[in-house]
């Protein structure tokens, strides 16, 4: 078993640079429906793994100025609350089952709308190409409260109740929701701020999980020793290989994945 989630960790590494696929819409299914993993374990242990695993790449991103901090802060004064009322609901609920079927059900959800998104990409990138990239300076230099500002505040707070509850959605919703809002801000500069703040999210999910004993460290450790060889393999093959025909047949077994839990 311990050496089924290493290749499992390797797998998802793989995937996920050789696609840019979020782990957690991968990984937290593979874990319940090929391993039998707890729900709330799978998830708890995703978010921790999570967490470490975007932590190199948002430092990176940061040592380039390719990160608006200011749009980051703005995320986290929603999901950082959101999250906390989701761990307060795990933390009090009585009724384990009602628990997990309500997990179940935001898994299914938040993986069919990663795959919408996933399916989506593609056109998404193209039209926020068609405008003129690049408006840091505007992003950096813009002062008040405006309409977008309410927007990325209250989509945080659905954001991070959903990633505490389900670990999904973090990269996937997070930079689809900034390439809609800003669709002038380059690409790099999206990825890089939506990386920093899924970071400080997935941190603040998983400590709150690991504080209510959810958190397995065995487990999380058999993952990373796989992930971290296979996301390095994942982006060598990305320099050579398109992930183009590959993206819409993960995102269409996310769909399906996503379904089977609604209707679990």
């Amino acid at each position: 078993m311990e050496f089924g989630y290493v290749i499992a960790g390797a797998m998802v590494g793989v995937l996920v640079g050789f696609t840019g696929i979020g782990g957690g819409a991968l990984m937290t299914p593979m874990l319940i429906l090929g391993f039998g993993v707890p729900v709330v374990t799978a998830v708890s242990t995703d978010l921790a793994y999570a967490a470490i695993t975007k932590f190199a790449g948002s430092v990176a991103y940061a040592r380039q100025r390719l990160v608006a901090w200011r749009l980051v802060i703005l995320l986290l004064c929603g999901s950082v609350p959101g999250s906390l009322v989701a761990l307060h609901y795990l933390s009090t609920a009585e009724d384990l089952q009602s628990q997990v079927a309500l997990v179940n059900l935001i898994l299914g959800v938040s993986l069919v709308m990663t795959s919408v998104v996933l399916c989506l990409r593609g056109r998404i990138q193209q039209w926020q190409a068609a405008r003129q990239a690049d408006m840091d300076s505007a992003v950096q230099s813009k002062s008040g409260f405006g309409a977008k500002d309410f927007i990325l505040v209250v989509s945080g707070l659905v954001l991070g109740g959903l990633v505490t509850l389900s670990s999904v959605g973090a990269g996937a919703l997070g930079t689809a929701l900034l390439i809609l809002l800003f669709p002038r801000m380059s690409m790099r500069r999206i990825v890089g701020t939506d990386l920093a703040h899924a970071v400080v999210l997935t941190a603040v999910a998983g400590s709150g999980h690991y504080s209510l004993g959810n958190l397995d460290f065995v487990l999380l450790g058999y993952l990373l020793l796989g992930s971290v060889p296979g996301v390095i393999l994942g982006s060598q093959l990305a320099r050579h290989l398109s992930s183009a025909v590959l993206q819409p047949v993960i995102a269409v077994l996310l769909f399906g994945i996503g379904v089977r839990f609604m209707l679990i």
